[in-house]
């Protein structure tokens, strides 16, 4: 927006610019900087994984999380878990999907399960081994059997031919470094890689003899291949992601790239041979880990986790992450610069020195002001801290290089650092407003007609008047804490009309001096012609000014020209969100008053009118001659008449409950099922009479 540029807006007051500030500050000061394990995700675990498990899959994900993270897992979840463990390792009839969690519940819980069927279960483990077409049940049937080994239960648990079954696996592999996971399947996928390498480690553990290090040696170079097509992201960090995406299958990039740690941390666990994974990509792994912050399912929890335990206790390289509690340092209050250095679990690192390499502003082509200082390490609090700033830092956002050099070759080799880390970093401080001062001006010489002093520190009322051949002029100086020009992020001036239609105007600025100038003549149309008051309010805001403020300056009264006909007209004034979405109302209901009754007496005449008809009736059945001689007698036919009469004495009940208190609908249902039980009846009754007359006429 250019200088006296106007925008006519709704309100913003100071939490609302406080809102914006922070949000800008934030999204750059936490792009390129990760943190450890903390106890926030040990609080999340327990919401995100449910008490109870619908499968053995949730059981062993819920459980090795709670594992790593140390968090106690109650009886109820290793009860149940149990029962599980129990239930599968005991049937015939169990998938190797289900044994396979089955044992890694078991390796966790070490529950009291019965092992009377383990030669079974590993018999039926070794025969699908020997029929498997399919990646996952050499994956189940392999894993399972590591695991009855590593459980140390009296089970003989190997594999003859351990070089046929690692070709039978390899043969689904793929040159870029992927697999398939069966060979009816022409797509390869990195998922699939991971778990496949995973599966051949398990055939080297349970070789009765060393497997053929050609085999193995060929699944390294796959290993290197699939490192060469991991993703990057601009901050470093590194992951792994399908190139074909199966919608049916595609899990995303935190689920496969676990495939790919599990898969070459076991392959090192087995084999003597070093495997060639740079160190920096194992940290960019890591950062990727950490940079997704709190997953928001149990499953990708479960994978940030797993993955971030097995890169903690890899062969490789350990990851190192350098972080900071606070990317925002004071130079009001002087604050320190602190650096921790954590694995990626939060454990402590081992002795190490860090190094300021550089610390400049960002973007700008100035010297540093920091230059290769090494941070002094604080064995008490366990931070490297920067004691002091130098005199010559001034507010504003700057880039710190970061370089972590260990003692020694041995513990060089054994943890990855990253070389050079950059992390965003705020000085923040008071800056110095002077001068301000706000004047009308004559259009047509530019003198002074009114001038006001502002104390932009303190409270400030003004009182202004101007017409449309006049300019009103607001001017003030701003400089840094160090006495150099400062441009902050928003500095506004707005004019507030009586019906809330506002507008804001873009204050321009030449080095420390600040300055705007509203023509009313050209401003006429913008402001719709509407003569009146107009309160006045300054907003200067910045992410490193201490002392942002929004403050309302006074008001000046405008006397505009009469509003042409083909003139804009002004819009609506803002709805205040308070009355759109507040309480409504309390509504009172006014009901009509009640007709008045009849006295008693006529009601009881009318009662008695209405029992005439029941009388005449009865009369008439009596004067007919009517009696009980055609009752059936049988004992059959007698219950049928029996409950025909009881029918219809039903029938005519329903009549009085609805008279007295049921309302339609339930009146309407219970006499459908009172007119079905009537029809059968009565058709049964009625059978029977008909039965009677002719037996009686044909006699």
């Amino acid at each position: 927006m250019r200088r006296g540029e106007t925008a006519t807006t709704t309100r913003m007051g100071p939490l609302g610019l406080l809102v914006l500030l922070l949000l800008s500050a934030i999204s750059l000061c936490g792009a390129k900087i990760v943190y450890p394990i903390s106890d926030s995700h040990r609080s999340a675990a327990l919401e995100l994984f449910s008490p109870s498990f619908e499968s053995l899959k949730e059981a062993y994900e819920a459980l090795r999380t709670f594992e790593v993270l140390g968090v106690e897992i109650n009886n109820y979840r290793s009860t149940q878990a149990c029962q599980s463990v129990l239930n599968t390792l005991g049937s015939s009839s169990s998938d190797v999907k289900d044994v396979y969690y089955a044992l890694r519940v078991q390796k966790i819980l070490k529950c009291d399960a019965g092992w009377e069927n383990i030669k079974d279960v590993t018999l039926k483990l070794q025969s699908t081994i020997c029929g498997a077409s399919s990646l996952f049940d050499f994956y189940f049937s392999v894993g399972s059997l590591v695991l009855i080994k590593e459980l140390d239960i009296d089970a003989e648990v190997k594999l003859e031919d351990a070089n046929g079954v690692f070709r039978s696996i390899k043969s689904l592999g793929q040159s870029d470094g992927r697999w398939r996971y069966n060979s009816n399947n022409p797509e390869s996928s990195t998922r699939a890689a991971g778990i496949a390498i995973e599966a051949l480690a398990g055939v080297v553990s349970l070789a009765p003899l060393d497997v053929d290090l050609s085999l193995i040696g060929s699944v390294k170079t796959s290993i290197a291949k699939l490192f060469e097509s991991i993703e990057k992201y601009d901050d470093g960090a590194l992951y792994f992601d399908e190139k074909i995406v199966d919608a049916r299958d595609y899990q995303g990039p935190l689920s496969t790239s676990l495939s790919v740690v599990h898969g070459f941390v076991a392959l090192a666990d087995v084999t003597s041979e070093a495997i060639n994974v740079p160190r920096e990509k194992l940290l960019g792994l890591a950062k990727f880990f950490l940079c997704v912050g709190m997953p928001g399912n149990a499953h990708d929890f479960y994978s940030q986790i797993d993955s971030l335990a097995l890169l903690e206790r890899n062969n490789f390289s350990i990851p190192l992450i350098l972080s900071l509690p606070s990317t925002v340092l004071s130079l009001t209050r002087k604050d320190q610069l602190k650096v921790t250095l954590n694995t990626v679990l939060g454990s402590s690192a081992p002795p190490v020195s860090v190094k300021l390499v550089q610390a400049a502003v960002s973007g700008s082509k100035d010297s540093p002001i920091i230059n290769n200082q090494e941070l002094r390490f604080d064995s008490a609090s366990g931070f490297h801290v920067l004691d002091s700033l130098p005199e010559s830092a001034d507010v504003g956002p700057y880039e710190f290089s970061f370089r972590v050099d260990l003692p020694d070759a041995d513990i060089s080799n054994f943890y990855a650092t990253g070389g050079i880390t950059k992390v965003s970093i705020y000085l923040t401080g008071l800056t110095k407003l002077e001068g301000a001062e706000i004047a009308i001006l004559d259009s047509d010489h530019g003198s002074i007609d009114t001038k006001n002093k502002l104390e932009l520190a303190g409270k400030n009322s003004v009182a202004l008047s101007a017409n449309h051949l006049q300019k009103m002029r607001l001017s003030f100086t701003l400089s840094s804490p160090l006495g150099n020009a400062f441009k902050p992020h928003q500095v506004l001036l707005k004019l507030r009309y009586e019906t809330n239609i506002e507008h804001v105007f873009v204050i321009g600025n030449s080095g420390k001096q600040f300055e705007l100038i509203l023509d009313f003549l050209e401003l006429v149309d913008k402001l719709y012609y509407l003569s009146g008051r107009y309160d006045i309010e300054l907003t200067v805001g910045d992410a490193v000014m201490e002392n942002s403020f929004v403050q309302p300056l006074g008001h000046i009264n405008l006397e505009l020209p009469t509003t042409p006909e083909k003139a804009a007209r002004p819009p609506p004034p803002p709805v205040d969100p308070y009355l759109r979405y507040g309480p409504k109302a309390e509504i009172s209901h006014i009901f009509r008053a009640p007709e008045k009754r009849p006295p008693r007496e006529v009601s009881l005449v009318f009662l008695g009118l209405t029992l005439v008809p029941l009388g005449g009736f009865l009369i008439g059945l009596l004067s007919f001659g009517v009696s009980l001689k055609g009752f059936p007698t049988s004992a059959v036919p007698a219950v049928f008449a029996i409950l025909f009469h009881l029918g219809i004495a039903g029938v005519l009940t329903l009549y009085l409950l609805f008279w007295l208190k049921l309302n339609l609908f339930t009146t309407l249902k219970i006499l459908g099922f009172l007119g079905v039980f009537l029809l059968f009846t009565g058709h049964r009754i009625l059978s029977h009479l008909a039965s009677v007359s002719a037996k009686s006429k044909s006699a």
